[in-house]
């Protein structure tokens, strides 16, 4: 079981110890292990994946392929589960586990590295030559976009991580992060699925997407993709970023029609299953369960929260206020949980994170009775080893802290601040990633 690494000193109150319940519970109930365990059975050759029936014995051979942060502790659960009917694989995560058939590559997230392009490589080359009776378990979880970069025609791996991280500082949403790099790719976008084709595809996903859309996940590897090259060079545009030379002359030959686009709606995709085996609400739903044993009302503020972390600490930070003053929109005591990825605009040089800089926001509004965490459910936030951060009303108690708090802010530092507070939360790599789970509690 997933377990906060510094929580004897993070359990301050009962409060603290039920908002720390919540996060493990969550990320815990989002691990392959328990999501396959109760997504898949099997009785004799019946292999049956939420609700849909496959036949083993129609096929000669089974693969599994993909890359994500869960992909790792994916293939190793399909292994216990179907043992020697597993006829290899490759998937690329950055969270690797020991395993008999599937090949597990270690690669880089956030920005790609050598490795994971290697992997992605080889992904695909498996999967041009599936045949009629192969199927194929594609593996799709957070972290996939970068873990599976396998760059498109003359392009470098330094042209994809350079744009990779252009995009990130800006602050560019994920869907639009992924409408460029689908174009970059040669798995991504749907050209997996397409290499893989006439095999069965079943698609394994795991969300860390606001709205699950399965063409975002991983930027879509089996997926039809609805984006063209001229949305990824708008995306170019509207943030005015300097990319690779490469990088642009590839995308408006891409436009100008003189390379392949991506599969879109009309493509035929009559090939591949979906099944999407966990999200935001998974972790969601588990932390809730918690909350309500321990007495508590309980509220979904939302799933989808997204746009800039601080604004969205802010906001999170009102919710406390307002229920604590007036009881909506809910009667104190009560646990508001909420979901979503948010993001960060790089204008500092410090370290830290999108749940850092949220709690760190929230803290300097928070009301004295509140505590609230928020992590990554990958057990990363940002480029730090920290899953996020818990903080209460007594976090920054005085002008001087506050004063230090938005110094912090300005320069995108959040982390070194909340250390030295005691405020930071560890986990380590979880094997998942269901995106963000914040724990608003307010007595």
């Amino acid at each position: 079981m997933v377990g906060v690494r510094d929580r004897a000193d993070l359990t301050r109150t009962d409060a603290h110890e039920v908002v720390l319940d919540c996060l493990e519970a969550g990320i815990e109930a989002a691990r392959p292990e328990r999501v396959l365990a109760d997504a898949l059975s099997l009785s004799g050759d019946q292999l049956r994946i939420a609700g849909e029936v496959y036949d083993l014995h129609a096929y000669d051979e089974i693969l599994v392929l993909g890359g994500g942060k869960a992909a790792g502790q994916v293939a190793a659960a399909l292994e216990d589960r179907l043992g020697e009917a597993v006829g290899g694989g490759v998937v690329v995560t950055d969270d690797p586990v020991e395993t008999e058939r599937v090949e597990v590559v270690e690669g880089s997230h956030p920005v790609p590295d050598e490795a994971g392009a290697e992997g992605a490589r080889r992904v695909r080359d498996l999967a041009a030559e599936a045949g009629e009776r192969t199927l194929v378990f594609a593996v799709i979880s957070g972290g996939g976009s970068a873990l599976l970069p396998a760059p498109a025609g003359d392009l470098s791996l330094g042209d994809v991580r350079d744009t990779t991280t252009a995009l990130l500082e800006a602050g560019a949403a994920i869907g639009e992060i992924n409408a460029v790099r689908k174009h970059l790719s040669d798995v991504k976008g749907g050209r997996l699925a397409a290499a893989a084709a006439p095999a069965t595809v079943v698609t394994l996903a795991f969300s860390d997407v606001v709205g699950d859309d399965p063409g975002v996940i991983a930027s879509g590897p089996t997926a039809p993709d609805p984006t063209t090259f001229d949305d990824a060079l708008a995306v170019l545009d509207r943030y005015d970023l300097q990319v690779p030379a490469e990088v642009r002359a590839h995308l408006q030959a891409g436009a100008a029609g003189d390379r392949e686009e991506t599969p879109g709606p009309d493509a035929d995709f009559s090939h591949v299953r979906y099944h999407l085996l966990a999200d935001a609400w998974t972790a969601i739903d588990a932390a809730r369960t918690v909350a309500d044993d321990a007495g508590y009302e309980t509220a979904v503020l939302s799933s989808r929260i997204r746009g800039e972390a601080r604004e969205q600490g802010l906001a999170h930070a009102a919710v406390a206020e307002e229920a604590a003053a007036t009881g909506n929109p809910i009667e104190a005591p009560a646990v508001v949980l909420s979901g979503g990825e948010t993001t960060v605009t790089v204008r500092g040089d410090g370290s830290g994170g999108p749940n850092q800089e949220f709690a760190l926001r929230a803290a300097l509004e928070l009301p004295e009775r509140a505590v609230l965490g928020t992590v990554d459910t990958d057990g990363r936030d940002g480029g730090t080893d920290a899953a996020g951060a818990l903080v209460d009303g007594q976090t920054i108690a005085d002008t001087e802290a506050a004063a230090a708090a938005r110094d912090a802010l300005a320069d995108n530092d959040a982390e070194p601040f909340l250390a030295d507070r005691g405020a930071l939360v560890h986990t380590g790599r979880t094997g998942t990633n269901v995106n963000d789970l914040r724990v608003l509690l307010v007595e």
